[in-house]
């Protein structure tokens, strides 16, 4: 007994001396360490993947794409002693998830060949695809999707799950008694007691509502296993068959973590919290460890790693090949390993065949840090992009491709980025996504350890509690109620106006003689200032503007109407506040001005509210005047003298509560080769990430639909796209050798556009405060010129070019 505790400990310290020495920079080396005599498996059709083993080790079912009439997958099964291929699957259809019966006889797999459209579903791929629009590669949640029971010497098959919905990634057990999969079947029957946005987020997302199933191997008795929110699926027994293990994606899709589960009392363990998408978990028949992969170490290079099956451990890397390792299934002697990969240079994956160290694996574990004790990356609070969207990316091709900029329109103008509001989930996975691109490529940071370079904005305005306001008429005082009598405008200079007069000014409206508007006409002066001292008092004017005038006349005010430009005439006549109300004439849903958000949120330099309608009747009343004649005189477009308000004045505390968030503009740099090119001004290409997301603002539309999920697929996914798409044209040009770039190019998705230019001027700034102590220093040393790409590929084909000179 002594010498079997002495020995484990030296083996493993020879273990591990040896494991340590051959992990070296070369990946080849570090992988090595636990695969050997690698070899590619599958060679024929577009791409194969998912090869599982027989329970003898002989053979193997795969899927692969690989019929001239068919673009989906079919299910073939692989001797792997003679070579011999056999397809299984019926040949239309999409098939996917099979697996070999313990007894040989038969196999099982998901299948949507009951689909009456199959075949036409088929056609019109293939159709696409000859055309040039074909769809990045993800995955497909048909819900014509059912498992399948088939025969290999009746050559039948019959149906096995028969339920609406998608029904697939299926398991035997080890015995052959019981099925393991997993379905989103309860989002069709049950559907109706989701809640409203549960039903909504189905409709875009059908496996957010995925579970997992266990029944026998008949189809009889099923049962669920799991009710969590998120997408589990993926599921496998181990050799013993009392537990399973799976992936659990996030509600989002954008993160899993691998998970394992005693069926006997359906016990869960979480086995990794990494915060990366982790998925496709396999047991080693030893029931020791899990291998897994995940997309830790860079955005679109999914790898393989360990995962002790207690969960103690920080997982261990096996492979170290850039591009897709995944998929990985060991042999049930556990001495080999297959998994999916790119590795072979080629488009598309193939299903790879290696020799697995077992005791290299146990020994590597043993050395791992304790779960936890080292950080391994990226916050997983930190919302990313989906799966699919990391497939689709690694499948780029390094040429101008319309294919390429439809895939990266389409997920950054999809529904699980809800329009790309600056600082919102949506906006930090577009960012995501766009940094990941980046990396990708080989592009470089600028001036940061990261390719973000976030910065704060006020992002919506409420009341804070020291809002008062005291009007004082004929020599009463009135305490008007804040949100019922008046309220702030968002832009209103803070704190507290002491008491001055009022005056009345109309509309407020001044338009200098002669200028010219959009439509290159000189317009009329206007002034509703005319012989009107209004320095140091209350400005009251009407809302809107004149509304009996001509359609030229009404361009003409339009742009001189807003209540921000009318705070400003008023602050530069010297005003101290400006009050402004709806006039008797005018329908307004809401008489006191909402708190919007206002793109630049800056101080006006001016207190800014809104009145009551009846208030600002009495106050024009006190001239003697009445204010519905006077707007309708106005509305004619004259113009009147204002009028001083007898015995009135205004006494004001004003406080806004701002509410903070945080953007961020994603900057990478392709260097020049050449030392001398590096040091001449670089050349920025840039494209705001951004949009409106669901408040509407900014937006041209009314009512309800202004409500709803801008999804900003031509302002400016599409600018976004062919900034990536030029990136990875550039970069791979001067991989090959035919670019020498004459200066360094910057490629920038700015974001905070939409809410005023922000993200973009906040970079400028910093720039500046970095290399010259001065954020408003002049960079023209540092930038030669900014091409900016917005709203590319619009229908009308027609090209707008618009540039500023460097000293405007």
């Amino acid at each position: 007994m002594r010498a079997f505790f002495l020995h484990i400990p030296l083996v493993l310290s020879l273990t591990l001396a040896v494991l340590a020495d051959d992990a070296a920079d070369d990946p080849a080396k570090n992988e090595e360490r636990l695969l050997s005599s690698v070899r590619q498996l599958t060679f024929a059709g577009k791409r194969a993947g998912e090869g599982y083993f027989s329970a003898d080790g002989k053979k193997m079912i795969f899927q692969s794409e690989r019929s001239k009439d068919n673009p989906f997958f079919q299910i073939y099964l692989l001797d792997l002693e003679t070579g011999d291929t056999q397809r299984i699957s019926p040949g239309h259809g999409k098939t996917t998830c099979a697996w070999i019966h313990p007894s040989g006889k038969k196999v099982m797999f998901a299948s949507t060949h009951s689909d009456p459209d199959s075949r036409k579903k088929q056609v019109d791929a293939l159709k696409r695809r000859a055309e040039g629009n074909e769809e990045r590669y993800s995955w497909d949640y048909d819900p014509f999707y059912e498992i399948y029971e088939y025969d290999l010497e009746t050559k039948k098959s019959r149906n096995l799950s028969k339920a609406v919905g998608y029904d697939a990634e299926g398991a035997y057990s080890p015995d052959g008694s019981k099925i393991v999969f997993g379905s989103n079947r309860l989002g069709y029957s049950e559907g109706e007691s989701l809640s409203e946005k549960d039903r909504d987020w189905f409709k875009l997302n059908p496996s957010f509502l995925m579970d997992l199933f266990v029944m026998n191997a008949d189809g009889s008795n099923v049962q669920r296993l799991t009710s969590q929110e998120g997408y589990d699926g993926g599921p496998f027994f181990d050799a013993e068959g009392k537990r399973i293990c799976w992936r659990r994606f996030n509600r989002e899709g954008d993160q899993a973590e691998i998970f394992t589960m005693e069926l006997a009392g359906k016990k869960e363990k979480q086995l990794t919290d990494l915060g990366a998408m982790s998925w496709a978990p396999y047991f080693h028949p030893s029931g020791e460890y899990l291998i897994f992969a995940t997309n830790l170490n860079g955005f679109a290079n999914f790898e393989l790693y360990l995962v002790d099956a207690a969960g103690e451990k920080d997982p261990v890397r096996v492979t170290w090949t850039e591009g897709f390792d995944g998929l990985p299934a060991f042999s049930p002697d556990g001495n080999r390993l297959s998994w999916t990969s790119k590795r072979s240079g080629l488009p598309g994956s193939q299903i790879f065949l290696g020799q697995w160290n077992h005791d290299g694996a146990l020994a590597l574990l043993a050395a791992a840090p304790d779960r936890g004790a080292a950080p391994n990356g990226p916050d997983s609070q930190e919302p990313g992009p989906s799966l699919d969207a990391l497939q689709g990316l690694a499948s780029t091709s390094a040429k101008i491709d319309k294919g390429d900029l439809r895939h990266h329109i389409e997920y950054l103008a999809g529904p699980e980025l809800e329009g790309r509001m600056t600082g919102t989930p949506g906006e930090q996975k577009a960012t995501a996504y766009v940094a990941k691109a980046f990396e990708a490529l080989g592009l470089k940071p600028f001036l940061a350890e990261d390719y973000f370079y976030p910065f704060e904005f006020t992002a919506g305005v409420d009341l804070g509690e020291k809002n008062k306001l005291t009007l004082t008429t004929g020599g009463e005082k009135m305490e008007l109620e804040v949100n019922r009598d008046w309220k702030p405008l968002s832009f209103s200079q803070l704190g507290e106006i002491q008491a001055e007069e009022i005056v009345f000014a109309g509309y407020g409206i001044e338009i200098p003689k002669g200028q010219v508007g959009a439509d290159g006409k000189k317009s009329a002066m206007y002034s509703s200032y005319y012989h009107l001292a209004v320095k140091d008092k209350w400005v009251l004017v009407l809302r809107f503007m004149p509304e009996n005038v001509s359609a030229e006349r009404r361009r003409q005010f339009a742009r001189y109407s807003s209540m921000r430009y009318k705070a400003m005439t008023a602050r530069q006549k010297g005003a101290k506040g400006i009050i402004f109300v709806a006039g008797p004439n005018t329908e307004v849903k809401d008489e006191l001005v909402g708190l919007r958000y206002d793109a630049s949120m800056a101080d006006s330099g001016i207190a800014a509210f809104s009145l009551r309608k009846e208030i600002g009747e009495k106050l024009v009343a006190a001239t003697g005047e009445n204010l519905a004649e006077i707007q309708t005189a106005l509305d004619k477009g004259e113009m009147m003298m204002g009028i001083k308000v007898p015995k009135a004045t205004v006494k004001a505390t004003i406080d806004i509560v701002q509410q903070k968030r945080i953007g961020r503009n994603v900057v990478g740099r392709l260097l020049a080769r050449d030392v001398e090119a590096r040091g001449r001004p670089a050349l920025i290409l840039g494209a705001h990430v951004d949009h409106l997301g669901s408040h509407g603002g900014g937006s041209r539309a009314t009512g309800e639909e202004a409500k709803k999920i801008h999804y900003g697929a031509d302002d400016n996914a599409s600018g976004v796209a062919a900034l990536l798409e030029i990136a990875q044209y550039l970069a791979a040009q001067q991989k090959a050798g035919s670019l020498r770039l004459q200066r360094d190019v910057v490629f920038a998705a700015w974001s905070g556009e939409e809410i005023g230019l922000i993200g973009s001027s906040r970079f400028v700034k910093e720039v500046a405060q970095k290399l010259k102590g001065d954020q408003d220093a002049k960079l023209n040393d540092v930038f030669a010129a900014n091409l900016n790409m917005d709203m590319v590929g619009r229908l009308d084909k027609s090209l707008v070019l618009q540039g500023t000179g460097s000293s405007s």
